[in-house]
């Protein structure tokens, strides 16, 4: 099926519940290889800051070495799709990203912990890209948006999971991430048939990356994956910071996790409908601005709807880009455009963490959140100037 013109929805197949009900599925995939494997660090990092006696630039180092891995994952998966196919990369990077959270706890040394961060963050992105193809196959057989947008929203799933049970549990964070290896491999075994997918034989073709009609929208994407990560990656040590009480802290991921998984209902309809990169520059603004909340005015109702505002938004982005990656190329060059994406996505979360961390080191974790709001804000600036070009005609 050819992609609708910006702005327009396919007309609904019958078949639309059924396909909803196997994104829901499929969204797993983000709550395991995001929600789980990548944010839940943030929850973790004060006992494994407090326990390993890292510095923050240190404890930067990780979510740095996690990008690096989800960097080379991106780089990788379109051969891996072309090899084996998307439901093929989509499971492997499922089973290895629940083994990955299982390899954390074997040693203390941080070399080791790096490692398993790195593995992590490798299959992350391949669940990442192929699932977000999946998708999108899914939403052009539906005539809807909503399966991208549920699909990213899983991320929500996995970070209510993790804010509710890991800050009961203090400094043990050794059970705590075997406890997110269960929870993986339970998604990977829940998601498995939705990976399925009728489409496999184009990814048999090389397929290419269209980046340079979308250059801004990608610059924008690499701001605010440089930006956003910071953000959820301190969160937990900027509550610390404050001598939030544990209650406080359950209840600002949880909502934070509440919210994303409403995304959907807020912004299916803008990512689908609305023209050009319009809803990407709102997203990008409303989260900059939810972002200097929490240093506005640092009191708990006030960071908690800072969590609630970002929460609602910062998911939301990958979901409008795959959504315009969709409309503005042809499908057999989805796989490669999103990767491609995907990469410059990763660069920007590989540097973030650890630039943050060393800025907070000299200053404070407030730091973190500033940095977050700036580079949101100036990725929405970027976004707002892209111009749209005819899409690509039907074969």
């Amino acid at each position: 099926m050819s992609p609708s013109p910006a702005g327009t929805v396919n007309p609904p197949s019958r078949h639309a519940s059924g396909h909803h009900w196997t994104a829901v599925r499929l969204a797993l995939g983000t709550a395991s290889a995001l929600g789980i494997s990548r944010f839940a660090y943030g929850l973790l990092l004060p006992a494994m800051q407090e326990d390993l006696r890292w510095t923050l630039a240190e404890a930067g180092g990780m979510g740095t070495a996690n990008g690096l891995g989800y960097l080379l994952g991106a780089l990788a998966t379109a051969a891996i799709v072309r090899r084996r196919g998307t439901a093929t990369a989509f499971r492997a990077g499922m089973v290895l990203t629940a083994v990955s959270l299982a390899a954390t706890v074997v040693s203390d040394a941080y070399a080791a912990l790096l490692a398993a961060r790195v593995l992590a963050g490798a299959t992350g992105a391949v669940v990442f890209v192929s699932g977000g193809v999946i998708a999108s196959r899914i939403a052009a057989r539906a005539g809807s948006g909503l399966p991208i947008t549920v699909y990213f929203a899983g991320t929500g799933l996995g970070i209510v999971l993790s804010g509710a049970a890991i800050p009961a549990l203090g400094e043990h964070w050794r059970p705590a991430w075997l406890g997110l290896a269960v929870a993986a491999a339970l998604a990977t075994a829940v998601s498995w048939t939705a990976a399925s997918t009728e489409d496999d034989a184009r990814d048999a073709g090389p397929g290419r990356a269209r980046m340079r009609p979308l250059w801004r929208p990608a610059l924008a994407y690499l701001l605010f994956a440089t930006g956003y990560i910071t953000y959820i990656t301190f969160l937990s040590a900027y509550l610390a910071y404050r001598n939030a009480s544990l209650g406080q802290v359950v209840l600002t991921w949880t909502v934070l996790g509440l919210a994303v998984m409403a995304a959907p209902a807020l912004w299916s309809r803008p990512t689908a409908r609305w023209p050009g990169t319009r809803a990407l520059t709102t997203l990008l603004a409303v989260l900059g601005g939810g972002s200097a909340l929490a240093l506005a005015a640092p009191t708990p109702p006030v960071i908690l709807l800072s969590a609630l505002v970002y929460g609602a938004t910062f998911m939301g982005v990958p979901a409008a880009v795959t959504a315009l990656i969709k409309t503005r190329t042809a499908p057999a060059d989805w796989t490669a455009t999103l990767a491609a994406f995907t990469t410059v996505f990763a660069a920007g979360q590989t540097a973030g963490p650890w630039i943050a961390g060393l800025v907070a080191d000299r200053t404070s974790t407030e730091a973190a959140l500033a940095w977050t709001a700036i580079l949101c804000l100036a990725a929405a600036l970027i976004a707002a100037g892209h111009r749209e070009r005819p899409a690509p005609r039907r074969p």
